[in-house]
C-alpha cells in the first residue's frame, strides 16, 4: 500500500490547512456552549458553512454545473480529515450535502437539480432525512407512512422518529409506502418534502445529554406535488439505497482523528490526575489501556482507507464499513468511560459547575456516546451484516 499524497493533494492539503488556520473558530467542542440558544448556533453554523462554500470547500465532489468543485474522492476524504484535525465546527446540513444533494444529482431531474442543489451548498436550506419509523426499527422496508396519488399530487401520513436536524430543516427526503400490495421493497416512493407544509409537525426528542438535535416526525394529511418525486413512483428502495451509500462515504475517516483526539485527552488526563497517591499516568493497567485505544485507533484508520480504496476505484461501499461503523462506536463508549475513570468522583460533576473537569465537557460526550452505537444501524444490525455477508453465518 502507497499512503503518499500525490503533489495535486498535497496541494490542496495545504491550501486547506493555510485557510483553517486562519478562518477556523477554535475548538468546536468547547466553542459550542457559547451560544445561549439552539438558533443562535445554528445561525453561527450556516454562516460557518456559507465561508467555507465561498472559499471552495463544501460540495467538493459536486460536479461543476452545479456548484461543486469537481474534486476527487480523495480530496473530499482530505477534506473531512482536516476539518476533524482542526476542530472545526461541523457542517450544519450534513443530510444535504452527504445524502440528499448526492442522491439528487444521481437520480434527479434537471430541474430538481437547478432547484434544490445550490442552496444545499450555501444552507440556505438545511435538509432532513425522514426514513426512520417507530414500527419499523431498522428495517427500512418496513416503514407505514403511507402517500396516496390524487390529482397530480400526493397526501402523506404517517410518522417518522430520529429525526436529525428536522427541528431547524426547510426540507426533507421521505420515504413512504405508495404501494401496499406488491412486496415492501416495491412499493416505495421517495419524495422531496417542504418542512413548511400544512400537517407536518416536529418534536424535539430530549436526549440525557439535554440536548434535542434529533425528533419526532409527523405527517397529517400533507400535500407533496408529484413533481417532489425524487426518481419514479414505486422506485424509491433504489434511492434509499444510494443515499445510505453515501452515508458510508469519505465523510467516515473523520473518525478515527475523533478517536485520537479522545486518546490525547485522555493521556493528557491521566499525567495531570492522581491515583491512588500518584499520577494516572504511572499506573502499568492505565498505561497499556491507553496503549490499546492507540493501536485501536490505527487499526481504525486502515479500515476506513479499505473503505477509501474501494470508492476511489468506483466501488460501492461494502460490509466493512459496517466493521468500521461498529469498532468505531463501541472503542469510543470504552475510552469516554476510561475518561470518566481517570476524573473519579470529579465524573459525577456536570457543566457549569465550578469543580468541573473542562466544564463537563467529557460527562457530556459520555452521555452522547449512547447514541453513535444507536444512529446510522445498530450495532445489534451492524453484526448481522458482518455475520451473514462476511463470515456467511445464516440470517439472524
Amino acid at each position: 500500500m502507497d499512503f503518499t499524497l500525490s503533489s495535486e493533494e498535497q496541494a490542496f492539503r495545504d491550501g486547506l490547512r493555510q485557510w483553517l488556520d486562519v478562518n477556523a473558530p477554535g475548538d468546536w467542542a468547547k466553542l459550542r456552549n457559547r451560544f445561549a440558544t439552539g438558533d443562535e448556533q445554528i445561525v453561527f453554523l450556516r454562516e460557518w458553512q456559507r465561508r467555507l462554500y465561498e472559499a471552495g470547500y463544501v460540495g467538493l465532489h459536486w460536479p461543476k454545473e452545479y456548484g461543486g468543485r469537481g474534486a476527487t474522492i480523495m480530496e473530499q476524504a482530505i477534506f473531512y480529515e482536516e476539518l476533524a484535525r482542526a476542530r472545526a465546527p461541523e457542517l450544519p446540513n450534513v443530510i444535504g450535502l452527504d445524502m440528499a444533494g448526492p442522491a439528487i444529482i444521481h437520480h434527479g431531474t434537471e430541474a430538481q437539480k437547478r432547484r434544490y442543489l445550490p442552496r444545499i451548498l450555501s444552507a440556505e436550506e438545511i435538509w432532513c432525512q425522514g426514513f426512520s419509523e417507530p414500527n419499523a426499527g431498522s428495517d427500512l422496508a418496513a416503514l407505514e407512512t403511507r402517500a396516496q396519488g390524487k390529482n397530480g399530487s400526493y397526501l402523506i401520513n404517517g410518522q417518522k422518529v430520529w429525526t436529525s436536524y428536522a427541528h431547524y430543516a426547510q426540507w426533507c427526503v421521505l420515504l413512504a409506502r405508495t404501494d401496499p400490495r406488491v412486496p415492501k421493497h416495491q412499493g416505495l416512493t421517495y419524495f422531496l418534502v417542504e418542512m413548511g407544509s400544512p400537517g407536518v409537525t416536529v418534536k424535539p426528542l430530549r436526549q440525557m445529554s439535554g440536548d434535542a438535535e434529533f425528533n419526532e416526525l409527523f405527517f397529517e394529511n400533507v400535500k407533496v406535488p408529484a413533481e417532489n418525486i425524487l426518481g419514479r413512483e414505486n422506485g424509491g428502495w433504489e434511492v434509499a439505497i444510494t443515499t445510505l451509500m453515501f452515508e458510508r462515504g469519505p465523510r467516515t475517516l473523520s473518525r478515527q482523528l475523533m478517536l485520537r483526539q479522545g486518546i490525547d485527552a485522555a493521556v493528557e488526563l491521566a499525567r495531570r490526575l492522581d491515583r491512588h497517591g500518584k499520577k494516572a499516568f504511572q499506573d502499568p493497567v492505565i498505561r497499556q489501556r491507553l496503549a490499546q485505544f492507540y493501536i485501536d485507533s490505527h487499526a481504525l484508520r486502515y479500515s476506513n482507507l479499505r473503505t477509501l480504496t474501494k470508492l476511489l476505484r468506483g466501488e460501492p461501499p461494502g460490509p466493512e464499513g459496517s466493521a468500521s461503523k461498529l469498532f468505531f462506536s463501541e472503542t469510543w463508549q470504552r475510552l469516554l468511560e476510561l475518561i470518566m475513570e481517570l476524573e473519579g468522583p470529579y465524573a459525577l460533576l456536570w457543566q457549569g459547575s465550578d469543580w468541573a473537569i473542562e466544564d463537563g465537557y467529557w460527562q457530556f460526550r459520555q452521555l452522547r456516546s449512547r447514541g453513535d452505537t444507536v444512529a446510522a444501524g445498530t450495532s445489534e444490525i451492524q453484526k448481522n451484516i458482518i455475520g451473514e455477508r462476511v463470515l456467511g453465518l445464516p440470517k439472524g
